[in-house]
């Protein structure tokens, strides 16, 4: 057997409640982490548009984007570690 299937046996045999719970932690620090970058992301926003508002349009849009592509990542996250808790 090489080491990379002895570690995965070995990562997984003791995996039972221990590891449904780091999965739920970890889905848990997901949607934390998200929620607080696109609050940051609001932030810094505001603020510009506060100090600039003839460009207002183009920073809402990439202020869209941006979050839109956090909520995805984090997205992703939540899905892996839900499917380490059922599997």
């Amino acid at each position: 057997m090489s080491s990379l299937s002895l570690l995965l046996d070995a990562a997984t045999a003791g995996a039972g409640a221990i590891g449904k719970m780091g999965a739920g932690i970890g889905a848990g620090i997901a949607a934390i982490g998200a929620g607080i970058g696109i609050g940051n992301i609001g932030k810094g926003a505001l603020e510009s548009i506060a100090r600039q508002p003839e460009v207002s349009g183009d920073i809402r849009t990439n202020m869209i984007l941006t979050a839109a592509f956090i909520e995805g990542v984090a997205l992703f996250a939540i899905v892996v570690c839900l499917l380490i808790a059922v599997g």
